[in-house]
C-alpha cells in the first residue's frame, strides 16, 4: 500500500515524498555510484563514488522539487491554491486545486517549469567551468546535473498533455479556439500519441539488448498514457459539473436519529432498513452532528449495545458543511480534500439535505446516459 510523509511547507506549500519516491532514489544512487561516476572517473575510492551518489540524487530530486514549486508559486500569484507538491517515482508533480480559468494563466503555469530547470542547468554549468580543473568529483556532480536538468526540461517541454508542453500547447490552442475542452482533448490526443511513441520505442530497446533502460522508456511511455485519460476525463468532468449547484445534487430525503440511541440500535432500526451511510443526529430539533456508517464500523460488536450514537458521531461544530449554491466543483474538491463522504447543506442554520459522493457520480452518471 502507498503512503506519503510530510517532509516540510515552503511557502505555505506543503511538500510531500510518496514511497514510491525511495525506489526511484535507490535505483538512480545505485546507478550513478555503481556505474556512471566509476565508467567516467576511474581511480576514486568506492567510498567517493558511493558519496558523490548519493549527494547528486539528492541534488537532482532538490532540482525536480524546485521546478514544481516554480510552477506552484505561479500559480499562487495568480490567485489558484496550490494544496501540496509530491515527490514520486516519475519526478513530482504539484497538485493545484482547479484549472486555470485563462489561456495566458495557463501558458505562465507551464512554461516556469522548463525554463527553471534550464536555469538550474546554467547554475550548474557555472559551477562545473569553475571547479572542473581543481575539484574532479564535484566537477562531476555539477557536470551531470547540468546535463539532467536540460534532459528534464526538454522531456517536459514534449508537446504531449499532461506534460508542461502539452499544458502550453492546451493554452495556445485554447487561446486561438477560445474552446477549452477542444484544447484539452487536443492536448490529451497529442499526449497519448507521445505515450504510444514511447511504448514502442521502449519495446524496440527491449529487443535490441537493453532490457532495463527500454523497459523504463515503456513504463513511462504507459504512465503517460494512463496521466493524460485521467487528466482529460477530470477536466470532462469538471465542465459536467460547471453550473450544477449543491441544491441539485442534495437529497433532501433524509433519516434522522437521536443521540441517546444505542449504535446497535442504528444498525438495526435505520442502516439495515433504510440502507443509507450516514444520518443527521438531532435533539428537540437541532442539528448535534452526523453519524455514518465509518463510525459505527469503527465500534466493537462486542460494544455496540452500550455505545451511544452521540458518542460516535462528529459533533456540529466539526461538521464540514454546505451552502444551497456552491458550486458542484467547489463541492466535490471540499469533499476530496476534507476526505469526507457527505456533508449537510446548510439554508440559514438549517439543514436543508444531504450531498455525499454518490449523488454527484449517479447525477455524472445521469447526464453522461442522456447527453447532457
Amino acid at each position: 500500500m502507498r503512503t506519503s510523509w510530510r517532509i516540510g511547507s515552503i511557502y505555505g506549500i506543503e511538500i510531500y515524498i510518496d514511497s514510491s519516491w525511495l525506489i526511484i532514489f535507490a535505483l538512480i544512487t545505485w546507478s550513478l555510484s555503481s556505474f556512471y561516476f566509476p565508467h567516467y572517473y576511474p581511480g576514486w575510492l568506492i567510498r567517493m563514488y558511493w558519496l558523490i551518489g548519493v549527494t547528486t540524487s539528492i541534488l537532482f530530486f532538490i532540482s525536480v522539487l524546485i521546478h514544481e514549486l516554480a510552477h506552484s508559486l505561479v500559480a499562487k500569484k495568480q490567485g489558484e491554491e496550490v494544496r501540496n507538491i509530491t515527490l514520486f517515482i516519475f519526478g513530482g508533480a504539484a497538485q493545484i486545486a482547479e484549472e486555470p480559468d485563462r489561456p495566458s494563466k495557463e501558458f505562465r503555469m507551464a512554461i516556469i517549469g522548463p525554463l527553471t530547470s534550464i536555469a538550474l542547468a546554467i547554475v550548474f554549468g557555472l559551477i562545473w567551468w569553475i571547479v572542473r580543473a581543481v575539484n574532479q568529483p564535484v566537477a562531476a556532480l555539477t557536470r551531470y546535473l547540468a546535463f539532467i536538468n536540460v534532459i528534464l526540461a526538454l522531456f517536459n517541454l514534449l508537446p504531449g498533455f499532461p506534460l508542461d508542453g502539452g499544458r502550453v500547447l492546451r493554452s495556445i490552442v485554447w487561446g486561438v479556439t477560445g474552446n477549452f475542452k477542444r484544447a484539452t482533448r487536443i492536448a490529451t490526443w497529442a499526449g497519448e500519441v507521445l505515450a504510444f511513441i514511447l511504448i514502442v520505442w521502449g519495446i524496440v530497446q527491449v529487443f535490441s539488448g537493453s532490457f532495463i533502460g527500454g523497459l523504463w522508456i515503456a513504463f513511462i511511455g504507459w504512465f503517460l498514457h494512463s496521466a493524460a485519460s485521467r487528466s482529460y476525463h477530470q477536466v470532462f468532468l469538471r465542465e459536467m459539473l460547471r453550473g450544477v449547484r449543491a441544491r441539485d445534487l442534495m437529497t433532501k430525503d433524509f433519516t434522522t436519529v437521536t443521540g441517546t440511541i444505542s449504535v446497535q440500535q442504528l444498525i438495526d432500526e435505520y442502516v439495515l432498513r433504510h440502507k443509507d451511510h450516514a444520518f443527521l443526529v438531532s435533539e428537540n430539533g437541532q442539528l448535534q452532528g452526523i453519524v455514518c456508517l465509518e463510525d459505527v464500523k469503527a465500534v466493537p460488536p462486542e460494544k455496540r449495545g452500550t455505545t451511544m450514537v452521540k458518542d460516535v458521531m462528529t459533533p456540529k461544530e466539526k461538521l464540514e458543511t454546505a451552502d444551497p449554491e456552491d458550486d458542484g466543483n467547489a463541492v466535490l474538491r471540499q469533499l476530496a480534500a476534507k476526505d469526507v463522504r457527505q456533508l449537510p447543506v446548510m439554508e440559514r442554520g438549517n439543514v436543508i439535505g444531504i450531498l455525499c459522493r454518490s449523488d454527484i457520480i449517479q447525477n455524472l452518471q445521469l447526464r453522461t446516459e442522456l447527453g447532457v
